[in-house]
């Protein structure tokens, strides 16, 4: 089934309106000061209509059995809100000039995760087009933006989102969302949204209102399930999947990462995912686009990325949280939650070595065994990070590493994330040491939800609470304005040094210089009474890498021949205090990268 549904609007004064409500025995159109309009039912409770005398702007709502009006549930615009008017729009109205933009392969992104409220002091689309030039002297070919379906109020992370159909109003729309979109690409930038399938949020949440989109068999951390399959799933399906298109077909994006795909849950004999893919796979057909679809999954299952032929998802990425949890617990000494799990230097040497560390192998957090093996998977298929919006903002005060780490320890956690085979994804400021937090922000018009989420949040952190004000009210501006970026980076000569460290790895990684470690097998080796990864490749020619993760310097053995050294962390040129030769110890919290000639 291919149904669309909501407002299209075809020209001349016409619009076609098309909502599923199966139980209902009336539904009606209202457009805003003027009579209802009745609507046709079809046999699986599609109501729908052409309505002549219509504009893009003009404003309606449903009428369900000559009672209550609601919203459109997939209204592509909300201009006053998550509970007010849906408005009619006209998709075909913005001039695209992007006509010979193909896309980005994953395998050559270097991902850059933002969100659009804080990214710029602005927080539109619009705005965020005059920092696109700052991404390409960075090296980032690739933008995520957090959610964007429309949430309740003017800040949110976008995860209670409740129109999945609708650009947030308060960022710029429609049209400020396709110029943006469009801008990148004219610069070569491709565009991942981040989108949420697996739950709603609660407030302005009226699906319940026309039909079964949730259902009772499974419950998930917000709640009862979307309803994947079972009764009249066919089209919530349909509802999700004509979602996913639009963002590609209406408004270009080049692909969606699919928020905890765990919390997605259909045991049909297609998977949602599996069935979002085909579909997906259509539409590169019919553009000669490519597009890809990364998951956030918990589960270190190869199903994800597997093909269809040996019974995956066909997907072509997914987040890795391991490779983070590796790097940061050394790093920090953190040990409290999942991070309990990691910590040891031989997990980080699997992580760099395929991707996954729980392969198979028993958590003590979880107390299970978890994942599969990714022997065999190309490294492109998985996409690390060492700083990300969950990571950085579910801490109670939204500390980045910058707070967290020493200046030595910033390029070293940078340069284990970027000198590795899997596709990197930076998080907004982390390039140049970002100082301002990423805290959790919403601005919620219920009273009784914004007292809940305030609650919520101190009961989660009340271990780290230590004397009143500590905590940062989620509901207030304040807490908003404290996320967003500081653009006066370059005043400060740590800052940019930084910024200049990520350039120049980013510069190396696009020249190809760290590809033997995509394309040979890599040996591990960790040294634990140093604290010494070494990584290299098994051929006699390619790279030696050696990532200190002591204090103290420490003796290294070279192999024998001519060495190229392409960086080492600690010297003077990246603000170091040394110049690191060949045969002298490795400074601590440092790494160094040679080519062997």
């Amino acid at each position: 089934m291919n149904r669309k549904t909501g407002a299209e609007y075809l020209q001349n004064n016409k619009t076609r309106f098309c909502v599923w409500a199966p139980f209902k025995e009336k539904v009606a159109v209202k457009l805003k000061e003027k009579k209802p309009i009745s609507l046709t039912r079809d046999k699986n409770g599609y109501w729908e209509g052409i309505v002549e005398g219509t504009k893009p702007g003009d404003l309606y709502k449903y009428i369900l059995n000559n009672k209550d009006q609601f919203p459109d549930p997939a209204s592509r615009s909300q201009p006053e809100g998550v509970h007010s008017w849906s408005q009619v729009i006209d998709q075909n109205e913005f001039s695209w000039q992007d006509n010979d933009w193909k896309g980005i392969p994953l395998s050559q992104m270097v991902i850059y995760e933002l969100h659009v409220g804080t990214f710029t002091p602005q927080g539109t689309y619009e705005a965020i087009i005059d920092k696109l030039d700052h991404l390409l002297e960075l090296g980032a070919n690739t933008i995520e933006i957090m959610p964007i379906s429309q949430f309740p109020g003017e800040r949110n992370w976008g995860y209670d989102g409740v129109y999945p159909y609708a650009a947030q109003y308060s960022y710029g729309g429609v049209n400020g969302l396709k110029k943006m979109i469009d801008a990148c690409h004219k610069k070569g930038i491709a565009v991942i949204l981040d989108a949420v399938y697996n739950h709603m949020g609660p407030e302005g949440n009226y699906l319940s209102q026309y039909g079964p989109y949730f259902t009772e068999k499974y419950q998930t951390p917000w709640g009862a399930a979307l309803n994947f399959d079972d009764e009249h799933s066919d089209e919530v399906r349909n509802f999700f999947l004509q979602n996913a298109i639009m963002w590609l077909e209406d408004f270009h994006f080049d692909g969606l990462r699919l928020d905890a795909i765990h919390e997605i849950i259909d045991r049909g004999a297609r998977h949602l995912l599996k069935e979002m893919s085909q579909k997906v796979d259509e539409m590169e057909e019919k553009t000669s686009r490519r597009f890809v679809l990364i998951a956030e999954s918990d589960l270190n299952d190869t199903k994800v990325v597997n093909s269809y032929e040996k019974g995956g998802f066909g997907l072509e990425g997914q987040w890795v949280d391991d490779f983070h949890h590796a790097v940061h617990t050394l790093l920090t000494g953190e040990k409290e939650g999942y991070y309990s799990d990691y910590g040891k230097l031989s997990q980080l040497a699997k992580a760099f070595k395929q991707g996954f560390i729980y392969d198979g192998v028993y958590s003590s957090h979880r107390k299970r065994t978890v994942g599969n093996s990714p022997k065999g998977l190309a490294p492109h298929h998985f996409v690390v990070s060492i700083q990300n919006h969950d990571q950085v903002g579910n801490r109670m005060l939204g500390d980045r590493l910058t707070h967290l780490l020493s200046f030595e320890g910033q390029k070293l956690a940078a340069g284990i994330m970027l000198t590795s085979a899997f596709v990197p994804m930076l998080f907004m400021g982390e390039e140049f040491g970002e100082e301002n937090p990423f805290q959790y922000f919403v601005s919620h018009g219920d009273p009784e939800l914004v007292k809940a989420v305030q609650q919520g949040r101190k009961r989660e952190f009340e271990y780290f609470l230590t004397h009143e004000g500590d905590f940062p009210d989620p509901q207030s501006k304040e807490t908003f304005n404290n996320s967003k970026l500081n653009w006066n980076f370059k005043d400060d000569e740590r800052k940019k040094k930084l910024f200049e460290f990520y350039k120049y790895l980013l510069k190396l990684r696009k020249e190809g210089e760290f590809e033997p470690f995509r394309n040979s097998e890599i040996k591990t080796t960790a040294i634990v009474e140093k604290n010494l990864l070494l990584a290299e490749t098994e051929n006699s020619k390619g790279l030696l890498a050696a990532y200190n993760f002591s204090n103290e310097p420490q003796s290294i053995k070279m192999p024998e021949g001519d060495l190229k050294i392409l960086l080492a962390s600690a010297n003077k040129q990246w603000g170091g205090r040394e110049n690191f030769s060949p045969g002298e110890k490795l400074p601590g919290h440092s790494f160094i990268i040679c080519k062997k000639d």
